[in-house]
């Protein structure tokens, strides 16, 4: 019993690091694959950040940004004693597991935006699929302030990094367990060979 508890504990814990990230294909009834930068259909990536005295909100279209393809994000400033009318940087730099550990990747200029009708639009095209962080700087007098979001560019890899991890893990205890298992074996042979002989 002991034995079977443990095995099914070990598959379904392979089972919960092996899954990731799974997302739908379309936004409000519409196929995701008719969506482009020009959409007016909410984007799958919007969030809200508090800088200071602004409130800043973006939004990127399509709703799941494709390599090669081109997109757009959208910025919106508000607050402060006046809106803000300066101009916007965007960057964007890989984001990988060295980034958690404070490790920067390279960072790109992707462009500089001055408002439109309080709207700071940046165009991207991806060559290749993969994790990135956007950075949006703006200056208002001598106060700096930056903003950076997730944007993830195809799908998915079917094996995140904490399955991996999880693998690797796995992997180490095995074998850990199975030299203990030889050794003890080894041993008890040995004990017994060595009676014999006495």
């Amino acid at each position: 019993m002991k034995r079977f508890l443990v095995t099914a504990f070990g598959i379904f814990a392979l089972v919960i690091f092996s899954i990731d990230f799974a997302a739908a294909h379309h936004v409000l009834g519409r196929p995701a694959s008719s969506l482009n930068e020009d959409s007016n259909t909410p984007s799958a990536l919007q969030g809200d950040a508090l800088l200071g005295d602004y409130t800043l909100t973006y939004m990127v279209f399509p709703a799941f940004p494709k390599p090669g393809a081109a997109g757009r994000i959208n910025l919106y400033i508000s607050g402060g004693a006046k809106p803000f009318q300066g101009k916007v940087s965007f960057k964007v730099s890989a984001d990988t597991w060295l980034s958690v550990l404070g490790v920067n990747a390279e960072t790109k200029m992707l462009g500089i935006q001055p408002p439109d009708d309080h709207v700071y639009r940046q165009s991207f095209t991806f060559g290749h699929a993969g994790d990135y962080i956007i950075t949006a700087e703006f200056k208002d007098g001598q106060e700096s302030y930056r903003l950076d979001f997730p944007l993830r560019i195809g799908d998915p890899a079917p094996i995140g990094p904490i399955g991996i991890i999880a693998g690797l893990l796995a992997a180490v205890l095995i074998t850990v367990s199975l030299i203990q298992r030889r050794r003890s074996m080894t041993g008890k042979i040995r004990g017994k060979h060595d009676q014999k002989t006495e």
